[in-house]
């Protein structure tokens, strides 16, 4: 039985990952931690079977052996996780969106020292639409315009999402262009005509919306659209949960979901 520790453990994201590790075989929760200022440091977590965990504050805290790590938090709170994971050796998942550059780095050093799972979205689902993306634009080529569209709750804090920043990244990549001189957040006014090398990114935002994500590749006579909607935030705890248990085991180094799934 693997025993995880889940980070920000009071989140929706950390009561979805609770709750799909309780009914997932062959893990158990170990460990519920929180930033150590939380209201709810000391609060016991009840899991089906009258199972308590109390919540303690920081991974340093932690009672007993902890074999993976699941980090659905902030960019400063899953990298100090992170840290932690890299010093004790504890293999880590982390699903947090939003880092600068610098903090990616810091990321990539860390994974170093201990298997690392990271991606901005851990549902099998989109993990199979960054594959058509990456399939779709290759093929098509410069004669299909690009667009991104993204929708979130109001809640969310970073735009354009990750998953929608890494769908970019995949389309420049099979176009052959720079993301950085190419991508087009937002338009307004007279903007003329559309340059062809463009890859559009725009962001929505309101109400309870889960998740949505949407590749437009737009060309003469004709467009395809490859559409994720999430129903749940379910489906990326249990992605988080297989590549916990995938992870256990692996080297060192910094990994993703398409690892985890095989289709890299």
């Amino acid at each position: 039985m693997i025993r995880a520790a889940v980070a920000g453990a009071c989140g929706r994201m950390g009561n979805a990952i609770i709750e799909t590790i309780a009914s997932t075989d062959g893990i158990e929760l170990a460990v519920a931690f929180e930033r150590p200022d939380h209201p709810m440091i000391g609060q016991e977590v009840t899991q089906p079977g009258s199972i308590r965990v109390t919540i303690v504050p920081g991974l340093g805290s932690a009672p007993g052996e902890v074999e993976v790590v699941i980090d659905f938090t902030t960019p400063e709170g899953s990298l100090q996780n992170l840290e932690a994971c890299a010093e004790k050796g504890i293999p880590a998942v982390i699903g947090t969106t939003g880092m600068s550059n610098e903090q990616l780095e810091a990321l990539q050093m860390f994974s170093q020292r201990t298997p690392t799972v990271f991606s901005p979205n851990m549902s099998l689902g989109v993990n199979l639409l960054f594959k058509l993306a990456s399939l779709a634009a290759a093929t098509l080529g410069d004669d299909y315009d690009p667009e991104i569209i993204e929708a979130h709750h109001r809640m969310k804090k970073d735009a354009p999402s990750g998953t929608a920043l890494r769908l970019a990244e995949i389309v420049a990549d099979a176009l052959c262009r720079d993301l950085s001189e190419k991508a087009v957040f937002s338009r307004h006014g007279l903007i003329g005509e559309r340059p062809k090398d463009e890859i559009g990114i725009q962001t929505i935002r309101g109400g309870d919306i889960v998740g949505e994500h949407t590749l437009i590749l737009a060309g003469s006579g004709e467009r395809i659209e490859l559409t994720h909607r999430a129903h749940s935030r379910v489906n990326f705890a249990r992605g988080a949960v297989r590549a916990a248990l995938w992870i256990i085991g692996k080297d060192p180094g910094l990994y993703t979901m398409a690892d985890v799934l095989g289709i890299k």
